[in-house]
């Protein structure tokens, strides 16, 4: 089997219904609004011991809700009070230019509030110091600072890094190495590796090959590992989720791929079900969804976007689930309620991709 039926659950059953969705994502945007206290609480799920919260970053502290409260204000679906004064006051959990957790997310989501020169001009200096970086990787590496720059117009700037990240790809393996949390590696996904760069850059050469190269394919299935060294089954499990597996693969290479593995990855993703572990992006029911929507963006058969629209009511069922097991919302981007907002969000629309950056 290529997935562990362990770590994902049954469908709710409930239909698809465009009010329903439209009530659910309201309800996570007051209930992020009415949590603010000069910052969001670390959820529990998301808290260790040697890490209680709460964070400032975009992937899971307060910078991703503000930005996500925007995207969902832009389009109608929320009413977000002026958070200029709250971000002005930010420092990064980790200092340094990675996008996620340090200081370029928090600046970038001050610029998307209120652009000014200052902002602009630090936004600059932060990526022009993670071109060279070893990370190689969307977190903290320089794929996540191409796409701030890309957004920004320095072209200069994208090209230098571009260069750069190219000429660090392994001619043999097709993928990066990663030097990350002390140690050295070469992920897949595109949290941390091979997607993740090919989703910055754009275009790469030879894409397709590297991804089957590296996939496991069962009758009409295919999901992918953690890392490049052909082991799908890791610490006693099968990562079937945005950052590790098919649904990521997937989400972030379907018009670079070959369509038959595409479909394999999408069709593994649904018959896996959504993830027990929540309604999130990272590693939960929403970033899975994406799948299907992408492969409803190649293909035009609505058969995805239906999957999609199913993925999408039962991630609204884990949010209020969650929320009434523990007395609060789970607000961050990255692995709570604000990423399944848009999620939702965009499952009304029919189209749509992660918040990147």
């Amino acid at each position: 089997m290529l997935w562990d039926p362990a770590a994902h659950e049954e469908l709710v059953d409930e239909p698809w219904s465009e009010k329903r969705m439209r009530a659910a994502i309201r309800a996570i945007a007051d209930d992020a609004e009415s949590a603010f206290d000069g910052g969001w609480p670390a959820h529990p799920l998301d808290s260790e011991p040697h890490d209680p919260g709460p964070w400032t970053g975009v992937y899971m502290g307060g910078a991703g809700v503000v930005d996500a409260l925007r995207r969902l204000g832009e389009r109608g679906l929320a009413s977000p009070r002026d958070y200029a004064g709250y971000l002005d006051g930010l420092a990064p959990e980790v200092p340094g230019p990675g996008l996620w957790m340090g200081d370029t997310g928090i600046v970038l989501v001050r610029h998307r509030l209120s652009p000014s020169k200052s902002t602009r001009d630090r936004l600059r200096e932060l990526v022009a110091a993670n071109v060279a970086d070893d990370h190689r990787e969307l977190m903290w590496g320089s794929p996540g600072s191409i796409l701030v720059a890309r957004e920004l117009g320095f072209d200069d700037l994208v090209q230098a890094s571009a260069d750069r990240l190219l000429a660090d790809r392994d001619p043999e393996t097709g993928v990066w190495t990663q030097h990350l949390y002390g140690r050295v590696s070469q992920h897949l996904g595109p949290a941390h590796g091979f997607a993740g760069c090919v989703l910055a850059l754009g275009e790469v050469d030879g894409v397709a090959e590297t991804v089957r190269r590296y996939a496991f394919v069962e009758d009409g299935l295919a999901n992918w590992p953690a890392l490049a060294d052909d082991v799908l089954v890791r610490n006693d499990t099968i990562r079937t989720q945005w950052c590790h597996g098919a649904p990521g693969m997937v989400a972030s290479l379907a018009p670079l791929i070959d369509e038959d593995l595409a479909l394999a990855g999408g069709e593994l993703t649904w018959r896996a079900g959504p993830l027990a572990k929540g309604p999130g992006l990272c590693h939960g029911t929403a970033g899975n969804g994406y799948a299907f929507l992408a492969l409803f963006e190649r293909t035009g058969d609505e058969l995805w976007l239906e999957r999609a629209r199913a993925f999408a009511v039962h991630a609204a069922a884990q949010v209020e689930q969650t929320r009434t097991e523990h007395g609060m919302g789970r607000n961050s981007l990255w692995t709570g309620d604000l990423g399944a907002a848009l999620y939702l969000a965009d499952c009304i629309d029919g189209a749509g991709g992660l918040p990147l950056p």
